[in-house]
């Protein structure tokens, strides 16, 4: 359930009587501002990055927890991004064989996407989220205000999602979300608030339908399959590239597939470029893409026989499904 909040002192978790919050180091002013309306019995902080985000950190806040006498009724409030609620997600749903928590996503991209939906998990081996569970959160707060600190280059991996949203549910959308982010005040208008929510409401109707990723709900991978191996890949080069910023190459990939199968309309990766560089976003594959073929075959939404059910934008506001082993990739990725 999605909750918006006015201010931060409006968090409806009141009347809990085991209540631990979780939060990312760096946004400790917000944790400060929360904890002064919750009775809170516990507060734990945590150093977030994709490295950081292993069983290793889940494994210490099972211990913070077990120290702290958490019964099987303690509620979890996760404060932070992506990889924070991921992982607290995580934490709750194997602590004592399943706990409840919130979450407070304090980064665009969480707030509409990452703290939706109750998809949680740890990498492995430097392979994204391959360790995990579906675990849904009580709630998940809304809090637009919390945005406006955001680095620049954070704002944008929020927008990628923003953007992969609207590409599969919300032709509209998509170009208004284009046309505002050309300007540099966007975050202060009353149309950002209303895409913001119309995102995070998408995001929500789908995983309403289909919790568990069986139909639907792989819509919302779009840009991931290719996204996640260029991760991998820069972690292998010591390279940064954020998850966003991934994401938003590889929904352009994905346009360049779905080109070359006669599947996307014609110029449609051009046209998503050209929007793309317009508001900042990175649009050139820094990888060949002979090297992403077997971090894509290892995905972890692989099917058997090495295929792989990547999503092809057809136009903004339309997806398909098509299956392929990655090893059979060849297209022009310019």
């Amino acid at each position: 359930m999605i909750k918006q909040l006015p201010s931060i002192a409006d968090i409806a978790l009141t009347g809990e009587k085991e209540l631990f919050v979780i939060h990312d180091r760096n946004v400790a002013w917000v944790t400060q501002e929360v904890c002064k309306y919750l009775p809170v019995k516990g507060c734990f902080s945590i150093d977030t990055s994709e490295d950081l985000k292993t069983m290793d950190t889940v494994l210490a806040l099972e211990r913070q927890l077990m120290e702290a006498d958490a019964s099987r009724g303690a509620m979890l409030l996760a404060i932070g991004g992506g990889i924070t609620t991921d992982m607290v997600g995580f934490t709750a749903a194997i602590y004592k064989r399943g706990i409840r928590y919130a979450n407070l996503p304090t980064t665009l991209l969480s707030q509409v996407d990452a703290a939706i939906g109750g998809k949680t998990g740890v990498n492995l081996d430097g392979y994204k989220n391959m360790l995990g569970a579906f675990h849904m959160p009580e709630f998940t707060f809304l809090c637009p205000a919390v945005l406006e600190t955001l680095p620049k280059r954070e704002l944008l991996c929020g927008l990628a999602e923003m953007l992969k949203t609207f590409l599969l549910a919300d032709g509209d959308a998509y170009f208004d979300t284009v046309s505002l982010f050309s300007a540099d005040s966007a975050t202060k208008t009353p149309d950002f608030v209303r895409l913001l929510n119309r995102a995070a409401q998408i995001k929500a109707e789908i995983v309403e339908r289909d919790p568990k990723e069986h139909g639907e709900r792989a819509k919302l991978n779009l840009g991931h399959t290719f996204g996640h191996a260029i991760e991998h890949q820069a972690r292998l080069h010591g390279d940064d590239i954020a998850h966003g910023e991934a994401v938003a190459i590889g929904i352009i990939l994905a346009a360049q597939l779905g080109e070359s199968l006669g599947i996307s309309e014609k110029g449609l990766s051009q046209t998503l470029e050209e929007d793309f560089a317009n508001i900042g976003l990175p649009t050139e594959c820094p990888y060949p893409l002979e090297s992403l073929k077997e971090a894509m075959a290892k995905d972890k939404k692989a099917q058997g026989g090495g295929k792989v059910n990547f999503v092809l934008p057809v136009r903004p506001g339309e997806v398909v499904f098509h299956q392929m082993n990655p090893y059979d990739l060849h297209f022009d990725t310019k």
